[in-house]
């Protein structure tokens, strides 16, 4: 069994999921901030557990190639729950991208490029991965400055109908390649 991930920035814990962040991760999604992620999620206290077990066990798993992992992203000055971070597998590109989503209260503090700063070296040192890859839709300017602090760099902007979208939007395509040789932990 694979041990719990954590990892730990200046401000910030990034840590495995566990079933008692269910509610934490309901109220996020009742201010909108997993619309973008789950799209309507007014019935999100119906399945959100399903949905962190889903989470657990995909850790388990730890094949970022599968699916996606995700972790909790809680404030350590009090232990907060404010978004998530973690990677997805974009079966319609066959790449390895980025995902994230911060609580609405929570933003505007620089709190997701950190956390993705720590998720991305993190990443790169337990996986095999030449780059991490990440879209946004234009209009969403606060996801693309995320990206762009946390050291992505814009490939392109087109259109994109990811495989759950309903409609194609403008979207910003990122990459953030893994340039050095990191030290992985199992050498």
């Amino acid at each position: 069994m694979k041990l719990a991930m954590k990892i730990e920035t200046d401000r910030l814990i990034i840590r495995s999921l566990r079933p008692d962040d269910e509610q934490a991760f309901i109220e996020m999604a009742s201010d909108g901030s997993l619309t973008e992620i789950f799209g309507d999620c007014s019935e999100c206290s119906h399945w959100m557990g399903k949905w962190i077990a889903e989470s657990i066990q995909l850790e388990q798993e730890n094949n970022p190639a599968r699916a996606y992992l995700a972790y909790c992203v809680e404030r350590k000055s009090d232990h907060t729950i404010i978004g998530s971070v973690g990677c997805t597998y974009y079966e319609d590109m066959k790449r390895i991208g980025i995902t994230y989503f911060l609580g609405a209260d929570h933003r505007g503090h620089g709190y997701m490029a950190e956390a993705v700063k720590g998720y991305v070296q993190y990443f790169f040192q337990h996986y095999d991965a030449d780059a991490l890859f990440a879209t946004a839709r234009v209009e969403n300017k606060s996801s693309c400055q995320t990206l762009e602090r946390a050291g992505f760099q814009l490939l392109e902007t087109r259109l994109y109908k990811d495989l759950y979208d309903e409609t194609a939007e403008m979207s910003n395509f990122y990459e953030l390649r893994n340039d050095c040789s990191p030290l992985r932990q199992d050498a």
